[in-house]
């Protein structure tokens, strides 16, 4: 009876300290174990392409411009790593020139406003806003640069805001460096080829029309739990215009967790793939195959075969679950602006994520979310 007692004074004892501590922030995992689970990261997005439909009749603007704060509204609802999860809405409006005087009557921006909410690893339908991801980032529509930091000159910030719930103390994050998207250039674009080792085999695909996106010390904000840490990104996301792929051979994450620093390189493939009847129904999908430190984790010989009866390019976009890496697809079903001719341009888009996680950590996962998030206007144009 005295053990039992015991045994059962030490249960209340832990329900207690759960309930004041709060779920999910003080239950996070250890960010360095591994996930290999099919849905890592799941849910959806809804943009309404608003600049590509409510358009300038007044002829106050350059010819072909939407109207005065016209903008495009991205609406989404996804998680990441079944324990964070992020909705609300992105809004993104250009830049606008007069006809006459070409002087700038709106300036271009991002402006997020994003709910972030976590959930009791052990209890998956425990969950708790914390938070949000909140503030403003000037775009330069023209050369597609958009500075990161500068939206604190307009006294909003670009930051993740986290309330003190629990153990989990109130902090507030700002996100910073630069960030040079896809520019409205139609020539001078430059070429060049991509390497990888797929098995034993290095195979090469040379692109002779890519527009880089340009990650310059990009500073990631930590959140939405404390233990996700603030992060700095270099690299190039380079977009293919004769495919619509994107390809990079190298994107660092730079980032300290429990007092160790820590570099990751993801390197790989995002194939845009579009149905046979596109033009109808407005499907295709982007098909995911991104590494992270291939360098540092050797090919599986055992499949060298396999990837030997392959072409040079169906071996580049060949997945090897063998390392860490990030598949799976991302799926759009668009509705075309009418008369778009041969080329359609969406006016809506509905997207379903479904990636999937290999030996990847939760830390991973969350940097890959956040850069794809501040990414959201070049990834989504066409």
């Amino acid at each position: 009876m005295k053990n039992w007692y015991g045994s059962l004074a030490l249960s209340i004892g832990l329900l207690v300290g759960w309930l004041a501590a709060g779920p999910a922030v003080a239950q996070q995992p250890a960010q360095d174990q591994l996930l290999t689970k099919d849905g890592a990261i799941t849910g959806t997005m809804e943009i309404d392409f608003k600049t590509r439909t409510e358009l300038d009749t007044e002829g106050a603007f350059l010819e072909g411009s939407p109207k005065l704060a016209a903008k495009d509204v991205y609406k989404l609802n996804i998680n990441v790593g079944d324990t964070s999860e992020y909705s609300g809405t992105i809004t993104r409006q250009p830049d606008l020139l007069t006809r006459t005087f070409r002087s700038q009557k709106q300036k271009g921006q991002l402006e997020y406003s994003i709910n972030l909410a976590v959930r009791n690893p052990r209890n998956l339908d425990e969950r708790r806003v914390v938070g949000k991801w909140v503030g403003t980032v000037p775009l330069n529509s023209a050369t597609g640069l958009y500075d990161i930091s500068a939206g604190a000159k307009q006294e909003s910030a670009l930051r993740i805001s986290i309330d003190a719930i629990g153990k989990q103390q109130a902090f507030v994050d700002k996100f910073g460096g630069k960030m040079v998207g896809k520019s409205k250039k139609t020539e001078g674009f430059t070429s060049y080829t991509y390497r990888r080792l797929i098995g034993n085999k290095t195979v090469e695909l040379k692109v002779t029309k890519i527009d880089p996106m340009n990650f310059q010390d990009l500073e990631l904000a930590k959140g939405p739990a404390g233990n996700y840490p603030r992060t700095v990104v270099n690299g190039r996301l380079d977009f293919d215009y004769e495919t619509g792929n994107w390809l990079t051979e190298g994107i660092k994450f730079r980032y300290n967790l429990d007092g160790k620093e820590i570099e990751d390189v993801m390197t790989g493939s995002i194939k845009w793939v579009e149905d046979d009847n596109r033009k109808s129904n407005g499907k295709g999908y982007y098909d995911f195959n991104l590494r992270f430190n291939e360098a540092k984790n050797k090919p599986a010989t055992t499949e060298a075969d396999a990837f030997a009866k392959l072409s040079d390019e169906d071996a580049f976009f060949a997945v090897d679950n063998s390392i860490p890496c990030l598949t799976g697809k991302v799926s759009y079903v668009d509705t075309f602006i009418s008369g778009g001719g041969d080329e359609p341009t969406p006016a809506k888009s509905k997207i379903t994520y479904e990636l999937n996680a290999n030996k990847m950590t939760k830390t991973q996962l969350g940097n890959f979310f956040k850069l794809w998030l501040m990414g959201v206007g070049p990834i989504n144009d066409e």
